[in-house]
């Protein structure tokens, strides 16, 4: 039996080569599963899906010119090589930028880096904002308001008019109110301040969004796309309240869930964070005293 065991052993030495598996081996094998599972993921829900479909066709043919030794059409392939590269990077610009953006405000970067909670507006404001978007979508007055969260929103509200004016349903509904100076455009609100107004977004180039809808919806979807907003929009044609978040378009909400969202970014309860050792300990050094 021992000698059979040993024969085993002795096969497996000589005929499988069994590598040294560590825990680094370990972590750098999640780390890859872990990135491919998200470009995956990435590619699947973007436009990028299309496009990787056709350059599989494209691969498809280079393998076919391989295995028959089509001298051309390798050659040609091989002069194109590197210009494709870079024609891959420009056609999937706007994606990739997308996606590096989404990697900047993952709430495990946020949960690193931001020490505690800071309440953006309060339970009055969220009030005023609600108050003001029914009152309007009950007059069919059309307006677009997009409420910062992580991401700042300079470069939009540089676009339109500064304001800088406390949140009240009254001077809401006045700005979006027909044949006035500012009612053309977006409203932002930054913290407990209506910042901006009459400020441009940018368009979504999502062909899922049905074409009944016209550009506030669009603009408003374009600007959840690049950034962390919520943004409220009230249609012009029916009155109904929608909002906007990460792409993704929910239309004709009441006001109950439109307060409900406003109070996931309202951040009144700090969240679990990673602190310095340092501040833990001061924590702990107030508590004793």
């Amino acid at each position: 039996m021992k000698k059979i065991i040993s024969n085993v052993i002795d096969f497996l030495n000589n005929y499988i080569a069994f590598p040294n598996f560590g825990l680094i081996d370990v972590i750098e094998i999640l780390i890859i599963a872990f990135v491919i599972y998200h470009i995956l993921v990435w590619i699947k829900n973007s436009r990028a899906w299309t496009l990787l479909k056709g350059i599989l066709v494209i691969l498809a043919f280079g393998i076919v010119a391989v295995l028959f030794n089509m001298s051309t059409i390798l050659w040609i392939a091989n002069k194109t090589l590197s210009v494709g590269v870079i024609a891959a990077i420009v056609i999937f610009q706007p994606e990739l930028r997308r996606a590096l953006e989404q990697i900047g405000r993952r709430e495990f970067l946020n949960n690193f880096f931001d020490v505690k909670n800071v309440e953006k507006f309060s339970d009055e404001n969220i009030n005023e904002i609600t108050r003001a978007a029914y009152e309007m979508g009950k007059h069919k007055t059309g307006a677009l308001i997009v409420i910062e969260n992580e991401v700042k929103l300079g470069e939009y509200e540089r676009t339109g008019i500064y304001l800088d004016a406390e949140i009240s349903s009254q001077l809401l509904i006045n700005i979006f109110e027909h044949n006035t100076p500012l009612h053309d455009g977006a409203v932002i609100i930054k913290g407990d301040r209506i910042c901006s107004a009459t400020c441009y977004l940018p368009l979504s180039d999502n062909m899922e969004i049905s074409k009944e809808l016209g550009t506030r919806h669009r603009a408003a979807v374009g600007v959840s796309e690049v950034t962390d907003s919520l943004t409220i929009i009230v249609s012009e044609e029916t009155g109904k309240v929608s909002i906007a978040i990460a792409g993704n378009l929910t239309e004709d909400i009441d006001s109950e869930t439109l307060k409900e969202e406003l109070r996931k970014i309202q951040n009144r309860q700090p969240k679990k964070k990673f602190r310095l050792w340092k501040e833990k300990k001061n924590d702990k050094e107030a508590v004793n005293e």
